[in-house]
């Protein structure tokens, strides 16, 4: 799917400077519920990198979006999202590196997600706000509800060494995601 609609309709302001804080910050000690309803602990001492991408919310077959949904910068496209990184996970695992997708959806939406999609790695719900609190990342909310906005962090031995925001092409960021781990 060629994402240009979607930037032309959702202009994102360039000069965020929300996220600032988060390069060679430590991953807080936190574990977040995936789409089985298992914890997974962040903050790890694996070899690998994690490749942790946040997005607001993926639509549900049965379930109505917010209310102008569409029209908020970066909220559209985040079911191409987790298709662009599902596609290429052997690419990821190839540059020793593990996809995590992380949303405020509750679990049961993120299951539904991750079946339909067919995605095979773990995709987290922060439903409690407990990463997007200890990491200060940036959020907008309809209706009470919280949603992340959409980033990508790279963790390598707990220390975040990478962030990508604002991302304007979903298309093109996971393939910058994966130049960036090639060269680092």
């Amino acid at each position: 799917m060629d994402d240009t609609k979607i930037i032309k309709d959702q202009p994102i302001p360039e000069n965020d400077r929300s996220i600032d804080h988060l390069q060679g910050k430590i991953l807080p000690k936190i574990a977040l519920l995936n789409q089985n309803g298992n914890l997974l602990k962040l903050n790890r001492s694996d070899t690998f990198r994690l490749v942790i991408y946040f997005y607001s919310l993926t639509g549900h077959p049965k379930k109505k979006l917010p209310e102008n949904w569409n029209q908020i910068p970066g909220a559209k496209g985040c079911t191409l999202e987790n298709s662009k990184f599902r596609d290429n996970y052997d690419k990821f695992i190839e540059l020793n590196s593990l996809p995590i997708g992380i949303s405020t959806q509750n679990v049961d939406d993120i299951k539904e997600m991750t079946v339909r999609l067919g995605i095979q790695y773990d995709v987290l719900s922060d439903f409690n706000l407990e990463c997007v609190n200890q990491l200060s990342l940036p959020t907008f909310s309809i209706n009470n509800d919280i949603f992340i906005k959409r980033l990508t962090i790279v963790v390598e031995k707990n220390i975040i060494v990478k962030v990508f925001f604002p991302i304007f092409s979903i298309n093109k960021h996971v393939n910058d995601v994966l130049l960036w781990l090639k060269e680092n």
